[in-house]
């Protein structure tokens, strides 16, 4: 097909607009039938390329006077208001058009009476999530509604794949794939960094090749510069609060921006920052996945009115609504990842032939290096990413009683089914069978119990759900989310402003303040389901963290932050602090290789210290600090501590390392790993989760939700039977897995440990090096106190002078000037006279918008 049909064409015409090659691409693959994985850069017209071919495929059967009878197109998101934008935005052209075409959202937030109508009488397009989709698939009259479905459109499918919703969603396509067999798939991405890969994700087959891709082509490369703090560049620190001036500027001259920043305390205290320097009163959000629901749709609904100069967001607008008037992006610290970058990048303009311009705010002097990789990466059109892993048994099991529920089934017929699915095409039967069975009755060491008894096979060997309190309850239930035990955040006499994490307020006492939802708020007390809060508050507020919320620095972006610091004909691009701090590291130590393992060790403080540059994130980072103190306390070194970054292990000893290399080989992941999961804590809270979305463990009960610490001792019990009477059941199988290849980064470990054998190069210093130190500031905060962090830079500064004696061309650059005397941004208080927002902007902040 090389042209649109009417009215499609008149339609675009009338808007000076011509179809691109990548949307008639898309219309050639419906005509001819096939399934289409579609990679478009945000603003190149992606979400109506994989709309036009279901709106010309109706308006044709309309005309023809054969109007398609019930659902034609489902569209999953990963984000519920993402699907309400969508269907708003699409909505608009069909009116335009005139064409007889049915668009509705379906999601936890629909109406009851409209999700009743839906199912009697579905539209032409239902948009909806993974969640509601699979609700709706363990419905008796499913296979009415999908019955006549021919398209399923999966937005942002690089999101989706490889994790656990995917998984989900992945089962939801089989299972449709049964239920209309002329159903044909579309993934749209505007990142992917391995297509063959999430080709056979979108595939009705796990095959790629049963999948056309079409990639967009032409466009303008993103606009990318480095934002620096006037003055000295941090040491460390990795807040970035010292550039919110230089920030602030920017915001000033541009009409929207987004504000990006990594974790959701640093959003807290950018946007704290920012206000204090509002001279201009300008309309600033604050926008992060603790504040409330309503708070995050009021920014929404302000950026999306134009009401808004700028939001400060986390990951929670990566996958943004479309803001077409979003004329500049700035991401606040180092961005860990290049597709997430370009993700972030792609929210600002929103038009594809015109360069989408960013702002990268290193924190500190490593993520400056990490900041000219990203760009680096993004002019050589690379894109990073993990291809999708291997389907999670917990969503198996999940999605087995959902699928009794909707109907009996036989065990060959759903095998054969669940294994067209991507993530779990080389699933063993084996597996399927023990999965099968612990939905059945709990497995072995649990069959004794009723209430883990759900379903059962009749003598024809069809398997049946037991009962309709087994699917109400799997329908209370159903999701792969499970979040950290939350507790709401009250204000006393007023409303909900959001949730914290529960071991956050077991750290508080009455009195403690801590920023929360752009404001300063004060503890006084913990009630039975919230925290207790009043406004203001003496004392240096704390800033809430949340579990998992530092964002892993990638494998390929790791590999470019080496290679620049073993090539100093690449530091000419580097800012000149930098640039003489990587001179003075050469000077009094060595530079990490691009592909070896440099290690030093240094005395401070009565005590060894052992620093490893291996660049690897901060995940693997821990477990692998985790692994190298299992080590040293087998070699009787007398470990202390130790601590992770991005970029660095180091541990701390009571006796000197004398053979690093001995406690980086390959075996590190025998014995140690196994000793260290069998110890630690993470096991049980592993197992919690997958019991959790297995359905052992059920969250929500009728007429009551249990909380956190409940559903812990619970999955304790169970995990402490299991372990005793069933060691090889199936969730434990699943929870050790996931353990290993997942929470731990066994993989990226095992990598580097290949990597480096036989290249590790083993540093001995008198005292701390250049490089070394802003690592141990950064994490140091946790054992540095007091004096001690006066000592460690005065060890720097002595190192300065010490390197820089009879070297004339380092005097003046790397003297005292290279030293930041608060490298750690901490929490802001306001002084006395400081700037605050007026009342009736604090009053709109507890709405999540000024």
């Amino acid at each position: 097909m090389r042209t649109l049909p009417e009215p499609f064409a008149s339609w675009f015409a009338a808007r000076g607009w011509r179809p691109r090659p990548h949307q008639l691409a898309m219309l050639a693959a419906a005509e001819a039938g096939e399934s289409a994985l579609l990679v478009a850069p945000t603003g190149g017209g992606k979400t109506l390329a994989g709309f036009l071919p279901s709106l010309a495929g109706l308006h044709r059967a309309a005309r023809a006077g054969t109007p398609h009878e019930g659902l034609h197109t489902l569209y999953i998101s990963p984000l519920k208001a993402l699907a309400v934008d969508i269907a708003r935005n699409l909505t608009a052209p069909v009116e335009e058009m005139g064409l007889d075409i049915r668009i509705e959202t379906r999601t936890g937030d629909t109406p009851a009476n409209r999700r009743a109508r839906q199912r009697a009488e579905p539209p032409h397009i239902l948009l909806t999530t993974p969640e509601s989709l699979t609700l709706l698939l363990s419905l008796p009259e499913a296979a009415a509604m999908f019955g006549n479905l021919e398209c399923a459109v999966v937005d942002e499918v690089h999101a989706l794949a490889g994790g656990k919703r995917g998984d989900q969603l992945a089962l939801c396509l089989a299972r449709l794939s049964t239920l209309a067999p002329r159903l044909r798939r579309v993934g749209l991405s505007a990142t992917v960094a391995h297509p063959e890969a999430i080709a056979a994700w979108v595939a009705p087959d796990a095959r790629p090749e049963s999948v056309r891709l079409v990639r967009a082509t032409g466009g303008a490369a993103p606009a990318l510069d480095v934002i620096l703090p006037e003055g000295r560049l941090p040491w460390g620190g990795h807040m970035g609060l010292a550039s919110m001036p230089e920030v602030y500027a920017r915001l000033r001259a541009a009409a929207v921006s987004i504000v990006f920043v990594n974790t959701r305390a640093q959003a807290e205290l950018a946007f704290q920052a920012l206000w204090r320097l509002n001279e201009d009163n300008l309309p600033i959000a604050l926008h992060h996945g603790s504040l409330t629901v309503e708070q995050r749709r009021k920014v929404e609904a302000a950026m999306a009115a134009g009401k808004l100069r700028a939001v400060v967001a986390t990951a929670s607008l990566d996958l943004g609504i479309d803001w077409g008037a979003v004329d500049q992006v700035i991401q606040v610290g180092a961005p860990k990842g290049v597709a997430r970058l370009l993700q972030r990048v792609g929210r600002a303009n929103h038009r594809m032939d015109e360069a989408s311009r960013a702002a990268l705010v290193p924190a500190n002097r490593f993520e400056v290096i990490e900041c000219r990789a990203a760009v680096q990466a993004v002019a050589a059109g690379e894109v990073d990413g993990d291809p999708p892993r291997p389907g999670g048994l917990d969503v198996l099991a999940q999605h087995i009683l959902a699928m009794a529920c909707h109907a009996p089934f036989h065990p060959d017929g759903l095998y054969a089914e669940v294994t067209r699915a991507a993530p779990y095409a080389a699933l063993a039967r084996q597996d399927f069978d023990d999965v099968l069975r612990f939905v059945a009755d709990g497995g072995y060491a649990l069959s004794g119990y009723e209430r883990f008894r759900k379903l059962f096979q009749d003598a024809e060997g069809l398997v049946h759900v037991r009962g309709p309190q087994v699917a109400r309850q799997l329908r209370m239930n159903l999701g792969t989310i499970v979040e950290t035990p939350l507790m709401k955040v009250r204000l006393r006499g007023g409303p909900v402003l959001g949730e914290v994490e529960e071991w956050f307020v077991s750290t508080l006492e009455p009195g403690h303040t801590f920023i929360f939802g752009g404001q300063v708020l004060r503890y006084e007390a913990l009630d039975v389901s919230a925290v207790i809060v009043s406004r203001g508050g003496e004392g240096e507020p704390r800033v809430p963290a949340y579990a998992g919320s530092r964002l892993p620095l990638s494998t390929h972006l790791a590999r470019r932050v080496r290679g620049i610091l073993a090539d100093p004909r690449q530091w000419r691009a580097l800012p000149a602090p930098v640039r003489d701090w990587l001179k003075l590291q050469a000077h009094a130590s060595e530079l990490p290789p691009a592909e070896g393992l440099l290690i030093e060790s240094f005395p401070r403080g009565g005590r060894w210290f052992t620093v490893a540059y291996c660049f690897e994130g901060r995940l693997a980072h821990q477990t692998l600090g985790m692994l190298v103190t299992k080590r040293m306390e087998r070699l009787g070194l007398g470990p202390l501590g130790f601590l992770a970054t991005d970029y660095v292990v180091a541990a701390w000893s009571a006796f000197p390392v004398a053979d690093a290399a001995a406690l980086f080989t390959e075996d590190l992941l025998g014995e140690e790993l196994e000793e260290w999961i069998a110890d630690s804590s993470m096991l049980r809270r592993t197992f919690r989760n997958i019991a959790t979305i297995a359905g052992l463990l059920e969250k929500n009960h009728p007429g009551q939700e249990k909380s956190g610490r409940q559903m812990t001792m619970g999955a304790d019990l169970i995990y402490d039977v299991l372990r005793r009477h069933q060691p090889d059941h199936i969730l434990l199988r699943a929870t050790r897995a996931e353990a290993a290849a997942g929470l731990t980064d066994v993989g990226r470990i095992g990598a580097l440990l290949a990597r480096i054998q036989g290249r590790i190069r083993h540093v001995e210093l008198e005292r701390v090096s250049p490089l070394a130190v802003p690592a141990l500031i950064e994490e140091g905060r946790e054992w540095v106190s007091g004096t001690a962090e006066d000592a460690l830079l005065a060890e720097a500064e002595a190192l300065v002078d010490e390197a820089t004696e009879g070297a004339e061309h380092f005097t003046g650059t790397l003297g005292l000037e290279m030293l930041d005397p608060h490298p750690t941004p901490r929490p802001p208080r306001e002084p006395r006279g400081a700037r605050r927002p007026p009342r009736y902007a604090r009053q709109k902040l507890r709405h999540g918008a000024h």
